[in-house]
C-alpha cells in the first residue's frame, strides 16, 4: 500500500500506474462537475417555481462550474487536459446519472437531494489521499455540495406536502434517481478500484461506498414516508 504524499513537484517521478490513474479520477470528477449544469441548468432556471429558487439554480450551476474550473486546473498541472468535456453531450457523459436532461421540479429536487451526496461521497473518498494539491481543493468544494443537497432535501420535503398527486410524482423521482444513484459507485469488486486504494486515491471499495450511501439514504427516505425503491431493479452495476 502507498502512504506517501505526494506534490506536484513528484508527479513526474511517480509510476505511470499512478499518473494514468489519477489523470482518470480527475477527468472523470471534471466531467461529473459540468454535467450537472448541462442537465438541468436549461429547463430548470426559466422553470423555477420562485425567484429565491430561480437564484439558488443559478447559483448551483455557478459553483459547480467553478467545481470544474478547480478540478481541470489541478489535473492540467500536471499535464491532463480535461476541457473537452465541456462540449461533450450529454449521453456521451463518463457516468449513466449525467446523461441525458432534467425536465421536471420533482427530477431536480430529488437530483439534488440523492445525487449531489453521491457527489459528496466522492469528494470524501480523496480525504487524506496521496496526492496533496487534490486535498488542498477539497473543503470549499464539499461545503457548497452539502448546501446543494440540503436545497434538494429541503425542496423534496416542500414537493411531499402538497397533497397524494405530487407525492407519487416525487416517489417516481426517487425510483428513478436512486438506482442511478447506487450504480455511481461502480462495480463491485472492480480491479480498477483496488488500484486506486493501493495508491492511497480512494479510502473505500466501491461496494463499501455504496453500502454507506445505503445506510445513510434509506432511513431520511423512511422518514419522509417514502418507498425505497428495489436497489436492483435496472441497475448497471452490482
Amino acid at each position: 500500500m502507498f502512504t506517501d504524499k505526494i506534490e506536484l513537484k513528484d508527479f513526474d517521478k511517480m509510476d505511470p500506474e499512478y499518473k494514468e490513474l489519477l489523470g482518470r479520477v480527475l477527468t472523470i470528477q471534471a466531467d461529473c462537475e459540468i454535467g450537472g449544469p448541462h442537465l438541468y441548468i436549461e429547463k430548470m432556471l426559466p422553470a423555477a417555481p420562485t425567484k429565491l429558487d430561480q437564484l439558488i439554480v443559478a447559483r448551483t450551476a455557478a459553483e459547480e462550474i467553478d467545481h470544474f474550473r478547480k478540478v481541470a486546473r489541478l489535473a492540467g498541472d500536471m499535464g491532463t487536459d480535461v476541457t473537452f468535456v465541456l462540449s461533450q453531450p450529454n449521453e456521451k457523459r463518463f457516468v449513466d446519472a449525467f446523461r441525458g436532461l432534467i425536465t421536471t421540479w420533482e427530477d431536480n429536487a430529488v437530483f439534488g437531494f440523492l445525487i449531489d451526496r453521491i457527489g459528496r461521497y466522492q469528494l470524501e473518498e480523496f480525504y487524506d489521499c496521496s496526492y496533496l494539491p487534490l486535498q488542498r481543493i477539497l473543503p470549499d468544494i464539499v461545503t457548497e455540495e452539502l448546501g446543494h443537497i440540503e436545497y434538494g432535501y429541503n425542496k423534496t420535503l416542500e414537493l411531499l406536502s402538497k397533497g397524494d398527486q405530487q407525492r407519487e410524482r416525487v416517489q417516481k423521482a426517487i425510483d428513478y434517481w436512486y438506482v442511478r444513484a447506487l450504480d455511481m459507485f461502480g462495480r463491485s469488486g472492480s480491479t480498477r478500484a483496488e488500484r486506486y486504494r493501493y495508491w492511497g486515491l480512494k479510502r473505500r471499495s466501491n461496494e463499501q461506498a455504496r453500502e454507506d450511501y445505503i445506510k445513510e439514504v434509506n432511513p431520511i427516505l423512511e422518514s419522509m414516508g417514502l418507498k425505497i425503491p428495489d436497489p436492483l431493479k435496472g441497475r448497471r452495476y452490482i
